[in-house]
């Protein structure tokens, strides 16, 4: 890869992320750690406003913009790839929402960028949740984003009904199913629900904030440690 190449590709990666360390940026590039400092140094003394330092990571000060980007063929097809895998999966609006993202990117393309893209012989089953459940993860996306807390009513796996106050904190797709990661208010922990086994969701009007112990983080965090 050109120099030129690497610093443009180093500006996208720190812009696109809210703190990218050195490391996470040399695996991406594929250079040392001591390229990325240098490059880093480089692009900072031509007036590039990129925050930090080595140790700790970095990011792009607000406000600062490039201008339009052009995929490569490769990005292109990455990108028809991956709506074509998540489409049927998402709930309806996020599927019809990431199909006009798709439209408006491949219709700026160069002709034959355009033609590669659409013409990828990738493809995923039409298969997917059930309109009920599709309108589930819809409702759980939207009060996740606005921390609404909801009351659900479940049906286990053994069929044991239960009635539960939760903080949603994120939709989970492991290949078949759905699962809700929330914090259950009556076990005071965390707990997974599968989407199509909640059998109604009233969203409530009492609000919640992340707390020490009970966010996504905390959640993910304690999955790492039982690995």
């Amino acid at each position: 890869m050109r120099r030129a190449d690497r610093l443009f590709q180093l500006v996208q990666l720190i812009r696109g992320r809210r703190l990218s360390t050195a490391a996470y940026l040399a695996e991406r590039l594929q250079v040392s750690l001591r390229t990325v400092y240098r490059d880093v140094a480089d692009l900072a003394a031509q007036g590039v406003p990129i925050e930090g330092e080595a140790g700790v990571g970095y990011r792009m000060r607000a406000g600062f913009d490039l201008p339009p980007l052009m995929f490569t063929t490769d990005e292109a097809q990455a990108l028809v790839a991956a709506v074509r895998l998540a489409q049927p999966r998402l709930d309806g609006a996020l599927s019809r929402q990431a199909e006009g993202a798709l439209s408006k990117i491949l219709a700026v393309l160069p002709p034959a960028t355009r033609a590669a893209a659409e013409s990828l012989a990738v493809f995923a089953p039409a298969t997917g949740p059930d309109e009920f459940t599709r309108r589930n993860l819809q409702t759980l996306r939207l009060a996740t984003e606005a921390r609404r807390k909801l009351s659900i009513h479940y049906v286990d796996l053994k069929n044991m009904p239960s009635e539960r106050i939760v903080r949603p904190l994120g939709s989970f797709f492991w290949g078949q199913v759905w699962t809700l990661a929330a914090w259950c208010e009556q076990r005071q922990d965390f707990r997974s629900f599968r989407v199509d086994r909640i059998e109604h969701i009233t969203v409530l009007d009492e609000a919640f904030r992340d707390e020490p112990g009970r966010a996504l983080a905390d959640l993910l965090r304690r999955h790492r440690t039982e690995e």
